[in-house]
């Protein structure tokens, strides 16, 4: 029935996405992960209709499945600035797999997740192509998380797509969720001195990790400000400051960066933010860089989320996932166009 819409989530990672989408009152039936533990996640947090392995292996099986809504983040690595865009890469084909189950599964509206400069490479234009040829409208937008209440400054883009007349992006809340109110009830100090790869999962609570940096590094902390960066190390010890650093008076202004209380993190949490050398993520009083807890709950996941893997493969889960209060969003406009649609064809 529409009171439950199905969704299927391919790319899904840890579950991000999937998560926003529960809470609005979807009901996942698959999900694709290529990284075994990411599957195995996602599997703890949401049942064992994920396939592990690499889509185009499992295609026969998913298109075999129905639903009313496709999401997912084709891995951006092919037209990522960072791999040059390098013509030929066989990732650049993924989007079209998320577009074949698209077709097969007979949904009503889909939503992609990307990179910002997907939008404004020809990828993005083939992908609104392929959608407008199945028959969707499209609507594409970079979206800013932190204007959806997620406590980040994190950009990315969506392509919403949509049978049901041309869809609309949700309206930005009014409130902005600080880092203050993110971190709220998490111990100053971190309490997980010996990380414990469980064999099953471990909830987000768990992941309180104390890290040793040297007492350099810790010099280092020492001397950031709130909002500083590595231009105030610079500054202020030009002496405990990296050559390459004193050279390199532009760019790169959030490294070594401490994060304010009173605002969103005026950063992305990516993949490696326990290290401050590659973002501003120093706690904001304390000398060290954010556990994973503290970057679970700037990606707005829920304490009881459940998480497989090593330290480091948990680190990429949370760094990659779509927050799930961004998900949530999206996925409120979409039930509510879907809702009134089904109630148009019963009346």
């Amino acid at each position: 029935s529409m009171t439950e819409p199905k969704l299927i989530d391919l790319f899904s990672g840890a579950g991000g996405m999937t998560l926003g989408f529960v809470r609005a009152g979807f009901m996942p039936i698959a999900a694709a992960e290529k990284h075994p533990v990411y599957a195995k996640t996602y599997a703890a947090n949401f049942g064992s209709h994920v396939f592990t392995g690499d889509i185009a292996s499992h295609l026969t099986a998913l298109r075999e499945l129905r639903a009313d809504v496709v999401v997912g983040g084709p891995p951006c690595q092919g037209f990522s600035n960072l791999n040059g865009n390098k013509v030929g890469d066989p990732r650049r084909a993924l989007w079209q797999h998320f577009m074949d189950v698209v077709e097969s599964s007979c949904c009503s509206m889909f939503l992609m997740e990307n990179v910002p400069n997907l939008l404004t490479g020809t990828e993005g234009a083939e992908i609104l192509a392929a959608a407008h040829v199945l028959g969707f409208h499209t609507a594409s937008r970079v979206l800013l998380a932190s204007a959806y209440g997620v406590p980040q400054n994190r950009r990315r883009a969506f392509i919403l797509g949509s049978k049901l007349g041309v869809p609309a992006f949700p309206e930005a809340s009014k409130r902005r969720m600080t880092v203050r109110e993110a971190f709220h009830g998490i111990p100053a100090q971190p309490i997980v001195t010996e990380f414990i790869r469980s064999s099953e999962s471990i909830p987000t609570t768990a992941l309180h990790i104390a890290r040793n940096p040297t007492a350099k590094s810790l010099a280092r902390y020492r001397l950031i400000p709130p909002g500083g960066n590595r231009f105030d190390l610079a500054r202020l010890a030009p002496q405990l400051t990296p050559a390459c650093w004193l050279k390199k008076t532009q760019g790169g202004t959030d490294i070594f960066g401490r994060l304010e209380w009173d605002g969103p993190a005026r950063c992305t949490i990516r993949t490696e933010f326990y290290k401050p050398e590659k973002g501003r993520y120093l706690h904001p009083v304390e000398d060290r860089p954010i556990t994973h807890w503290e970057a679970a709950r700037l990606q707005t996941f829920p304490d009881d989320f459940r998480w497989c893997g090593s330290k480091i493969d948990i680190a990429v889960q949370i760094g990659n996932a779509v927050p799930p209060l961004l998900a949530e969003a999206l996925a409120r406009a979409m039930k509510s166009r879907l809702t009134s649609r089904a109630r148009l064809r019963t009346s």
